[in-house]
């Protein structure tokens, strides 16, 4: 059977006082019976009333095993509490009227009930409680003297137990409310550390990387859901040889516990599953359990290579700044050797050499001053489709396609996606470009189309043309910067496409086409997309 948790010890705490409280007083019952029909009744005398002595002693304890039976009703408290404390005073009272002997014993018992009753109750019932006892002794007291015999104890005796029952209320209700306002702190803290402990939890489980706590022994005690990717679900339960699972992982750690020198290289754990960079940490000081993080070696590649081309893309701004002047002042000297007219033809042919290949290193600079004031994409709610029909009306107007064609293929109903119009215009402009440059067959007219769907949740833009289509060694680095298939290319154009899409969450890729020619795909997010699963 499970342990009870902290809270609910503390939640049925209330409930054990109120049973211990009656089940006191059905001990008390018990003795004030004992007293009246045992034999101990020879030993404290003669009672005054013996009657009274017996009705009492069979009521007060009949109804105390009542009050047990319902004292486990925590929703009462109140009411069980004053009510049973009630019945103490009235059964002392009468007990004491009718076995004037044992009437201090009685008196002491009922200032347990008193201080109990005090601590369960709010003040003013605490008090009333107190006030009922005492006005109970004194009406005792009075009715032993007026009913024509002297009373057993003396007015001093009298006056020292009122005194203790009030005083003795107001401190157990003090005690009392103490006791819960730190019973509530204690729940409350452990509530807030419970909450923490499901939050940690929470965090290593949803980690990307790997975690997997390691005993002495080398088993795996715990495993985040990203380490049970990596190593298999049955990791998860724990219990499993770490060395049953990954052999070369469990050889690592063992070098990192002697202190040796650690391979610092990325491993693969499973076949089809992506490289990880092993760390490891003890858990505390002098501990043998180990904290293996498992870091994805793609991700922190990735990270690397952002850094390299961010710092490359600065680098490159300011260089190409530095090219452009002495770039201008050679265009600007063929142009001048152009008109001279004393060069022959061959001259001018290496002339127009030169003026294309300033026209070429200019597109390169130009390109790379726009990867590197590139701003942040503000992506907005726009219709897809009216874009891209809009985009082929003003690409034909503004660029002599003469014999080629650029067509749009539209869907019926609206699309909507979220991107930057300015990156969904270079982009489409980039790709149309290629297409129309370098989809064609031989002198035949370029035929391109723009085709727009909806794919599940991302719009979706395809750009097709009717060419040789590309080799499949040269797709594979299709969007490196620099790389270009032509002598007039930039290389760059593909690249910075891509860069843009990834700005705006987007997807830029290349499809293959069965029947020939080559396609461009730009997978852009919807706008529910930015809704919750």
């Amino acid at each position: 059977m499970p342990h009870a948790s902290l809270i609910q010890r503390i939640e049925s705490i209330p409930t054990r006082e109120l049973y211990f409280f009656a089940l006191y007083r059905v001990l008390e019952a018990g003795l004030v019976a004992a007293l009246v029909f045992s034999p101990l009744s020879e030993m404290v005398g003669s009672p005054r009333s013996a009657a009274l002595g017996g009705t009492v002693a069979v009521v007060y304890l009949l109804a105390s095993l009542a009050l047990l039976a319902v004292s486990r009703n925590e929703r009462w408290l109140v009411p069980l509490v004053f009510s049973g404390t009630c019945l103490d005073i009235l059964a002392a009272t009468l007990a004491t009227h009718a076995l004037p002997s044992v009437g201090a014993g009685i008196a002491m018992m009922l200032l347990f009930n008193v201080a109990a009753a005090a601590m369960l109750l709010p003040l003013r019932y605490a008090l009333t409680v107190a006030v009922l006892a005492s006005v109970a002794m004194v009406a005792e007291f009075v009715w032993s003297v007026l009913g024509g015999g002297a009373s057993p104890r003396s007015l001093a005796e009298l006056s020292m137990f009122i005194t203790s029952y009030l005083a003795l209320a107001w401190l157990g209700n003090q005690i009392g409310q103490r006791a819960r306002s730190s019973q509530q702190l204690a729940a409350r803290r452990t509530a807030e550390v419970a909450s923490l402990v499901e939050i940690n939890e929470l965090i290593i489980r949803r980690m990307r990387t790997g975690v997997l706590v390691v005993d002495a022994d080398q088993q795996i005690t715990l495993a985040n859901e990203a380490a049970a990717l990596l190593l298999g679900e049955a990791t998860s339960a724990g219990g499993t040889s770490l060395a049953a699972v990954v052999p070369e992982l469990a050889r690592r750690l063992q070098r990192w516990r002697n202190g040796w020198d650690v391979d610092d290289t990325p491993m693969q754990l499973q076949p089809d599953h992506p490289e990880v960079q092993p760390r490891f940490a003890r858990l505390l000081a002098d501990s043998d359990v180990v904290l293996v993080f498992l870091d994805d070696a793609t991700v922190v590649s990735r990270r690397a290579e952002s850094l390299t081309l961010a710092t490359l893309g600065r680098f490159s701004a300011s260089l190409a700044h530095e090219i452009r002047n002495p770039l201008a002042a050679i265009n600007y000297a063929v142009q001048l050797l152009e008109e001279s007219r004393t060069i022959d033809d061959t001259e001018r042919r290496l002339l127009q050499i030169i003026h294309q290949q300033c026209q070429r290193t200019n597109g390169i600079v130009e390109s790379v001053l726009g990867l590197a004031r590139r701003e942040r994409a503000k992506p907005e709610n726009i219709e897809l489709a009216g874009f891209v029909r809009r985009f082929v009306d003003e690409y034909r107007q503004t660029l002599a396609i003469e014999t080629d064609s650029l067509e749009a293929v539209l869907p019926p109903h609206p699309v909507a996606a979220m991107a930057d119009p300015r990156h969904l215009q270079q982009i489409l402009t980039t790709l149309v470009h290629n297409a129309l440059k370098y989809g064609r067959v031989m002198e035949e007219p370029a035929r391109v189309r723009l085709r727009v769907f909806q794919a599940g949740r991302n719009a979706l833009v395809d750009v097709l043309d009717r060419g040789p289509g590309i080799p499949e060694g040269v797709v594979v680095q299709l969007f490196r910067p620099f790389f270009t298939t032509s002598e007039h290319g930039t290389g760059l154009g593909l690249y910075i496409a891509r860069e843009l899409s990834r700005a705006n969450q987007a997807t830029l890729e290349y499809v293959s086409v069965p029947g020939g020619g080559a396609c461009f795909r730009l997978a852009l997010p919807g706008p529910h997309n930015m809704l919750p699963e």
